[in-house]
């Protein structure tokens, strides 16, 4: 999908430079996709090279956060509900756990853990599939809670918007945490119903009507704020819980006698080779995304939406978010190349850049945790997954632009 994605932009491109060529003699296409090559990789190099102090270091953090055993611990307080949700796997199934710890890693960003957790935990799913071709109940659910995971800290999205040179780079923590928790919900409550899950289990009460009473009791705080204060609650908050993290990380590593240095900076050693192995996807996309919109495929496209936006008396700004929104679920490189693409073409602390942003932080890669799951354990009868899935990102995707208008200040 994402090859199919990645050459169709080119020719696109292309047909658009040749049509202008032929029917009205005009050169100058070929001209802004050639500046678009090279500026596009430059910016690429930059990036990538812009983000090695950043990753390095919290990548050192969260190895402390994986050496005191935070993650272990946030896993034993899930592990009761997901006995629950997924019914058909029995309790001392070692499935359990691998879930949770999956899960945990999500919440606290562990991107590294995750991924190898949620392919073990599909293969031990996979050992009570009795049709070993389509996907089990305990499957589908795994997987959708995985592509629409709320996140505690977003942090690759405040680094890139940091690099980009966003005022506040740290002022989208509340509106991707609120739309997020759409997704994640939205998922959820989809596939209770369509497995039958007991929603009044005293467990699934507890922990959903928590995490609703949560989310009404921001939205309702937050609604009530002008929109400069909003902005400046959200990134004031997101900061506070930066350093909060980091100090209780810090405590924790003393009380179990951690070694705090080594550990960190075993952690930051794998920041170098992290942003050098982004550079050659980063360049691929952000080169064909350039070229896309040199073409004016692009823009029309987007021009095109807000003129229906027009006609029916809607605010059409959100248009020039949209292309981070369409490539979101097929590529986690694509829609994060549109959103740096978004960010240099309407500035860093633009509405377009806001909104992009936690549109990125709304959801998951769909397509690319389908493939990469399913495929992992032969599947290829996903049933109804990637139709939630899809349903989960779209509640995600609006819940984020709605969002963006609420928090976002001219």
């Amino acid at each position: 999908m994402v090859n199919f994605l990645w050459v169709g932009m080119f020719l696109c491109a292309v047909v658009a430079a040749l049509y202008n060529l032929i029917i009205q003699h005009d050169t100058n296409t070929f001209n802004l996709i050639v500046e678009a090559i090279f500026k596009n990789a430059q910016t690429a190099v930059d990036i990538s090279l812009g983000l090695i102090g950043i990753l390095s270091f919290w990548l050192g953090v969260l190895k402390l956060v994986e050496d005191t055993g935070l993650s272990a611990k946030i896993s034993q307080k899930l592990a009761p509900l997901f006995k629950v949700i997924m019914k058909d796997i029995p309790e001392n199934s070692p499935a359990i756990s691998t879930v949770v710890l999956n899960m945990a890693a999500n919440f606290l960003g562990l991107d590294n853990a995750a991924t190898p957790m949620g392919l073990k935990a599909m293969e031990q799913l996979q050992e009570h599939n009795k049709q070993k071709d389509t996907a089990s109940d305990a499957q589908i659910l795994f997987m959708i809670l995985n592509a629409s995971s709320v996140t505690l800290i977003p942090i690759t999205i405040f680094m890139y918007r940091a690099q980009m040179g966003a005022l506040r780079p740290t002022e989208v923590f509340i509106p991707i945490l609120l739309a997020t928790s759409v997704s994640t919900l939205v998922g959820f409550f989809c596939i209770a119903v369509k497995q039958k899950i007991n929603l009044c289990h005293p467990v699934l009460i507890k922990f959903f009507g928590g995490m609703i009473a949560l989310i009404a009791l921001i939205a309702g705080g937050f609604y009530f704020l002008s929109s400069e204060k909003r902005l400046a609650v959200s990134a004031g908050v997101g900061n506070i819980i930066l350093i909060l993290l980091i100090s209780a990380v810090l405590c924790l590593c003393i009380k179990k006698k951690v070694r705090c240095y080594e550990a960190f900076v075993e952690g930051a050693k794998e920041g170098f080779g992290v942003a050098i192995r982004i550079l050659p996807y980063l360049l691929a996309m952000l080169v064909a995304i350039g070229v896309f919109r040199a073409s004016g495929i692009l823009d029309t496209l987007i021009d095109w939406v807000k003129s229906l936006c027009a006609l029916i008396g809607a605010d059409g700004r959100f248009a020039d978010a949209l292309p981070t929104a369409l490539m979101k679920p097929l590529s986690g490189s694509g829609a994060r190349a549109m959103m740096i693409e978004t960010m240099q073409n309407h500035g860093a602390n633009s509405f377009a850049a806001f909104t992009a942003s936690v549109i990125q932080g709304s959801t998951e890669t769909t397509f690319y945790v389908l493939t990469v799951y399913f495929g992992a354990v032969n599947i290829s009868k996903t049933r109804y997954a990637l139709k939630y899935a899809l349903i989960s990102d779209f509640a995600g995707i609006i819940a984020a632009i709605l969002l963006s208008y609420l928090f976002y200040a001219e």
